[in-house]
């Protein structure tokens, strides 16, 4: 896998390209700006880029700008956006078009479940990391559709939208497929979503929280 890293901090983004390195992945490009960060995939085509929220010049959610305006020159490019800290606003317009990650950067030191997401991503999947989503689902009214799910459909949401398959939630909590079909659908159901796409139906109902409860 070809992966473009966008990240001002000098340390990290070093950490983060021997990482990648040692897991067999080709780092072909980093930059430590937005601008930058838009002009290297642009020319080096990369499977992932992988994007800091926070960058110069201006120093707030130059990342994710930076995110749209390559999605915009390349529909479809799979992009990681990385955050310090939960910032859910960025997430509403580029998860439901697939090939799109939002992870802590605390993730990172995860090797193993950080690297599983990047795979997912560049797939042509999603992956949303469990704090966002645990904010999502944790700042609830009663009024709020997720209100309808049980504690368990709830536990399969989170997971859900993380990006995990019906055999990876069964394993995390050692339920059988079927079950997790069952809960699926169900989930679905009560948030009155229609799955028209397939691929991305796992991130369709934490997005339709997303869009009515944006969070700074």
């Amino acid at each position: 896998m070809r992966i473009v890293i966008g990240e001002d901090s000098a340390l990290f983004r070093e950490g983060l390209a021997r990482i990648l390195a040692d897991a067999g992945y080709a780092v072909v490009a980093t930059a430590s700006d937005a601008p930058s960060t838009v002009d290297a995939v642009l020319e080096h085509g990369p499977d992932l880029a992988v994007v800091d929220i926070r960058m110069p010049p201006e120093g707030r959610d130059d990342g994710a700008r930076a995110a749209r305006e390559i999605r915009a020159a390349r529909p479809g490019q799979p992009i990681v956006l990385l955050s310090q800290h939960v910032e859910t606003r960025h997430s509403v317009e580029l998860v439901p078009t697939g090939g799109f990650g939002y992870l802590l950067k605390d993730r990172v030191l995860d090797v193993a479940d950080f690297l599983d997401a990047l795979e997912r991503v560049a797939a042509g999947g999603s992956a949303l990391d469990p704090e966002v989503v645990s904010r999502l689902i944790g700042q609830r009214r009663e009024i709020d559709r997720l209100a309808r799910l049980s504690p368990r459909e709830r536990e399969v949401l989170t997971l859900m939208a993380e990006g995990r398959t019906n055999r990876g939630i069964a394993r995390r909590l050692h339920l059988t497929e079927r079950t997790v079909e069952t809960h699926t659908g169900s989930i679905i159901g009560k948030l009155g979503l229609v799955p028209s796409d397939e691929d991305h139906i796992r991130v369709l109902a934490v997005l339709a929280h997303l869009e009515a409860h944006p969070q700074g």
